[in-house]
């Protein structure tokens, strides 16, 4: 039986390298965003000052590790095979929740999974002992520590609202004062700035990034017989007073003497702190159990009692983390922050919703976020009207960020240096202040809510993208309280299964893991690689000929992805193979979307042209429409096709297929000449061959009809297959319509561009 524990504790030392990679691929959001959003470094950069960050953090991890030992349940009242269930149950639903968020590219807390696991597999086991023993459940308590479970609840529901509002609160008033032109500020105001911004910062590495650690709990002779937290708690205004005024003589210098861009500094700094925090207080959501159970194992061993007889007192003791661990951890981290493309993801998220220019909206507007912007549009408005006109312009034209920012430049930054100081500063200081009063808090939540409170105030929600943002905001949010309550519940299950079943129910569902997650990551990489080939469509000229020339390569690769598409529609109508046409389905819609996206960038096309060109901008938004009705015609056969096959309707007959199949070979005649065509600028002579397609196109279209009808008089038996045939005959004619009328357009555009 020895063995057995033994191999589960090599197990759970498996599953936190695996929980190490799925935690760092969520809790990135925390440290990365700001500095990428602003894009005032290299990718290459920012992730050089946060893996310094993570190696510093891992080190100073230590005496963090004393949560996953005695901060939820009471240790004493359970025996060793009880406590080494209890910890293979929350690390293996610690994988599977953190991998399901990162795999949706939702950020969630670490510390608030990890620690809804432990209460859920300890309560469940608790109440299997006092079952068995005969108690009744008002002896719960001895089991947990319910005041710390309370505690943590409340820290989550306080923690949301204070970051927002507080971020949102920080970041008006700092807009106001600094407004989008605080590089033209005296140098006294930017290094006041940067003085309050370097001081929160390094108080925030002080109290949050070294608390936890022995370093912290040594006395020195220095600070008069006191440890550096003992000072840092009882000398608190004037450590801050020295801390600030230090940090304005070093940030005046820097701006004044070498011409050093202070938000820049703070940026860099900040994500460095922010990321040591990170590694230093959240290691142990992902290393704290599997090293717990390690020393576990180890005393168990020491002990010569059987292992359920030997109680897990020994996990009131503070023991220290091997630093080989730490080192390890650190590595492992450093590696997954690097080439973890779900990290990505899920800071893609974060910066989605705080991006203060047009984007592609993520989620889908709901009832709630509609009502709430209602309610604070109309609050908004009706305070206004109370505020007067001169002060209403001077805030307005402290908001006014296209007088600075280039709205043609694609590679512009989701927001300025400014909001990312802010960012990070709010973010650090709430974090420092809960630490010191020992308030639980997550960082996950402070850090996403602080952005989302500083986009608000910013302007970033704008009447056009508000409902988007807040209903993804409130995405989020859901995803937070989902993983509390699942954390509990999943984690509870599975002690109980293993409790049931024993190490052959652990292998079990160690293979499902392997299994699942496996499968998340193939998806994952394979819908990336989608992504960098879906077909991308161009909108950057600013001149007329220049958009002659980029409109005629968007239409050549529209008409090529259009034609491939209902070629491979019609042989999966034929093979009726459901699976095929819905990743047909897929593309379809990935093409109208690119398109769309074209047409959301039309306001942007027509403020960046060079000249006042009216046929320029006429002509483009006619394609828009053309180009939109066209991709429209394919997403909607592509969809009817594959809502017939999954339906398992009856498939398209023989003699339906070969008319299909001749269409096909005309509409490929029509579509390659057309490109040719293209290629060619559309001559004269090229577009009267075009032209002289049409009515055989047409006329061949109607034939079809007409030979359905007949069939559908005569021998047909199926409604439904007649329907999806009628469907696919008559918006074919559609989409040959607006193909011609794609074709027509470019031609009056070459030859007005001749002239």
């Amino acid at each position: 039986m020895d063995n057995i524990y033994a191999l589960i504790i090599i197990t759970l030392s498996l599953l936190a390298i695996g929980d190490l990679i799925v935690g760092v691929s969520n809790d990135a959001v925390n440290f990365l965003n700001s500095a990428i959003g602003s894009k005032v470094f290299s990718f290459r950069n920012i992730m050089i000052f946060a893996s310094l960050g993570i190696a510093c953090g891992a080190m100073f991890s230590s005496g963090m590790m004393e949560v996953a030992r005695k901060g939820i349940f009471n240790p004493q009242a359970f025996f060793f095979d009880e406590i080494i269930f209890i910890f293979m149950a929350v690390m293996v639903t610690d994988i599977l929740l953190l991998d399901f968020f990162n795999t949706l590219g939702m950020p969630t807390s670490t510390t608030v999974s990890i620690v809804f696991e432990l209460l859920g597999a300890a309560v469940v086991m608790a109440l299997i002992k006092i079952f068995d023993n005969g108690e009744s459940l008002a002896d719960l308590p001895n089991y947990i520590n319910t005041a710390k479970a309370v505690q943590i609840i409340l820290g989550i529901l306080l923690s949301v609202g204070i970051a927002f509002t507080v971020g949102a609160l920080v970041q008006w008033l700092s807009r106001v004062i600094l407004t989008y032109r605080f590089d033209d500020k005296p140098a006294t105001y930017n290094a006041f700035f940067g003085a309050l911004s370097l001081a929160a910062i390094c108080n925030f590495i002080l109290i949050k990034g070294l608390k936890g650690t022995a370093f912290a709990s040594t006395a020195f002779d220095s600070l008069g017989g006191l440890t550096l937290n003992q000072f840092l708690e009882t000398q608190v205004l004037l450590v801050n007073l020295i801390n600030i005024t230090f940090w304005f003589i070093i940030s005046w210098s820097l701006i004044k003497v070498f011409k050093i861009d202070i938000y820049k500094l703070i940026i860099g700094i900040g994500t460095f702190a922010l990321a040591l925090a990170f590694a230093g207080n959240d290691l142990v959501n992902f290393i704290g159990v599997p090293i717990a159970a390690y020393q576990s194992y180890l005393a168990w061993i020491d002990s010569g009692v059987a292992a359920e007889a030997f109680g897990m007192g020994v996990l009131q003791k503070k023991v220290p983390t091997p630093t080989f661990f730490l080192l390890a951890s650190g590595v492992i981290m450093i590696l997954t922050l690097w080439f973890s493309s779900k990290a990505r993801r899920v800071v893609k998220t974060s910066l989605d919703l705080s991006d203060q220019n047009t984007t592609r909206e993520r989620f889908r507007p709901n009832f709630l976020a509609r009502a709430m912007v209602r309610l604070f549009a109309n609050t908004n408005a009706l305070l206004t009207h109370y505020i007067p006109a001169n002060t209403r312009n001077k805030i307005s034209q402290a908001f006014a960020f296209d007088a600075v920012i280039d709205l043609s430049d694609k590679n512009r930054p989701a927001f300025d240096r400014l909001r990312a100081c802010i960012n990070l500063v709010v973010a650090a200081v709430l974090i420092s202040i809960a630490t010191s009063l020992k308030l639980p808090l997550s960082t996950t939540y402070v850090t996403f809510m602080v952005a989302m409170g500083t986009s608000l105030a910013d302007r970033a929600w704008g009447t056009d993208s508000a409902v988007y943002r807040v209903a993804g905001v409130l995405n989020v949010i859901g995803g937070w309280f989902f993983t509390a309550i699942s954390a509990f519940v999943v984690c509870g299950s599975i002690l109980y299964l293993i409790n049931l079943g024993g190490p052959i129910t652990i292998a079990i569902i160690v293979f499902l893991i392997l299994i699942i997650v496996g499968r998340n990551f193939i998806k994952t990489n394979k819908t990336a690689q989608i992504a960098r080939k879906r077909f991308q469509v161009k909108s950057e000229s600013k001149s007329l000929q220049g958009v002659i020339q980029e409109s005629g390569d968007n239409i050549t690769g529209i008409f090529e992805q259009s034609i491939s598409l209902y070629k491979d529609m019609v042989e999966g109508l034929a093979a009726d193979d459901f699976r095929k046409l819905l990743r047909i389905r897929k593309k379809a819609e990935d093409l109208k979307v690119a398109v769309e996206e074209l047409r959301n960038s039309l306001f942007f096309f027509i403020k960046s042209m060079e000249e006042t060109s009216f046929v320029a901008s006429n002509y483009y938004i006619n394609l828009l429409g053309l180009l939109h009705d066209l991709t429209e015609d394919i997403q909607y056969m592509t969809k009817i096709s594959h809502r017939h096959s999954y339906n398992n309707h009856k498939k398209i007959s023989d003699f339906q297929h070969d008319d299909l199949l001749t269409l096909l070979f005309q509409l490929e005649f029509v579509f390659t000449i057309s490109i040719e065509a293209f290629h060619e600028r559309i001559s004269e002579e090229e577009f009267q061959k075009v032209v002289n397609q049409k009515e055989t196109t047409f006329s061949l279209i109607q034939n079809k009809i007409e030979r359905q009808i007949i069939r559908t008089r005569e021998a047909e038996t199926s409604s439904k297959n007649t329907v999806l045939y009628f469907n696919l005959l008559t918006r074919t004619k559609d989409l040959i319509q607006h193909k011609f009328e794609i074709v027509e357009e470019f031609y009056e555009l070459i030859q007005v561009g001749k002239n």
